[in-house]
């Protein structure tokens, strides 16, 4: 009788619906202490960030405008203050948030495991055993990176760009207006670059599968192998795995560092705009060196934001 045919990853359905992550909600319930202790360190960092910016604004326009040393010494002695606040905040949520990755993602390879030794003998007869290697290995650190570190880079940028947004409104509503003109001109290559992303991520992964999967059959199978003397062939088999493999995350790291790089790029490049028409509003006397300065940095917090999410 003829052995089932074991299941190929490329022709399961694939979905592009993140709402499928709000299974990891039941995994997370037992660390909600540490969840929302690392949101409120995440909210005071984002907003001892947005801070520093004011402090600039009133330290140009009164400190060094003014020529007073000693409110310039008051000066730096807040912003040390402020800029310890952040470090410590920052110290808590990325402590917090790697905690809960690395448990949360302990405790899902327990229930996956769990899970598949009480699947039915079909299972393993059409499943390929490298492939739930893979799945309980690779994948699974992935999920680690989305909760241990993605999510919490995502939110913080989030907060970053809600505020600073908020900030070069009452900073200067003109040159924000010019800001939200560009605006489109990011948004573009996030959404095409992203999706190519996506589709090269899923693919890295079922090769990652193939090579674990073509790996495990071979060192169960050892004995036939060099038995038959099927080394130099099992080597080059494996090499071609390999390969396949790397060319996969290749052109995955190649969409990824494009969507930065044109992002970066479209960014900083609007942003040198801005200072420069900011500029001559300075020389006009229509806004302050402060405001000036506090816009420029803002500006360039929300371009920052605006390209951690886009990775």
């Amino acid at each position: 009788m003829p052995k089932p045919e074991t299941a190929n990853p490329a022709d399961r359905p694939a979905s592009r619906r993140l709402s499928h992550l709000l299974h990891l909600a039941r995994f997370l319930q037992p660390y909600r202490l540490q969840l929302v202790g690392a949101i409120v360190a995440l909210t005071v960092a984002a907003a001892t960030v947005l801070a520093l910016g004011h402090g600039l604004r009133f330290l140009v326009d009164q400190g060094f405008g003014t020529g007073d040393a000693a409110l310039l010494n008051r000066a730096v002695v807040v912003l040390f203050a402020v800029t310890s606040l952040m470090a410590a905040s920052s110290y808590a949520r990325f402590y917090l948030v790697s905690w809960v990755g690395e448990r949360v993602v302990a405790d899902i390879r327990k229930a996956v495991f769990d899970h598949v030794l009480r699947l039915s003998p079909r299972f393993f007869e059409v499943t390929r055993p490298g492939e739930v290697i893979s799945r309980l290995t690779t994948d699974t650190t992935l999920l680690q990176t989305v909760v241990g570190s993605s999510v919490s880079v995502a939110l913080r940028n989030a907060l970053l760009l809600a505020g600073g947004t908020v900030m070069l409104v009452i900073t200067s509503p003109k040159l924000t207006g010019l800001v939200f003109l560009v605006v489109p001109l990011v948004l573009l290559p996030i959404i095409l670059f992203g999706r190519r992303v996506r589709r090269l991520s899923r693919a890295s992964q079922d090769r990652v599968a193939d090579v674990s999967d073509y790996a495990d059959e071979t060192l169960h199978q050892m004995q036939t192998v060099q038995a038959f003397g099927h080394e130099p062939i099992a080597r080059a088999r494996f090499a071609r795995r390999i390969e396949i493999a790397f060319e996969t995350a290749r052109a995955r790291i190649r969409a990824r560092a494009a969507l930065t790089g044109v992002v970066i790029l479209l960014v900083f490049g609007a942003v040198s705009t801005i200072l420069w028409i900011g500029g001559h509003d300075v020389l006009a006397g229509r806004i302050s060196p402060g405001q000036l300065s506090a816009f420029v940095f803002y500006a360039v917090v929300v371009a920052g934001s605006v390209g951690s999410i886009s990775e």
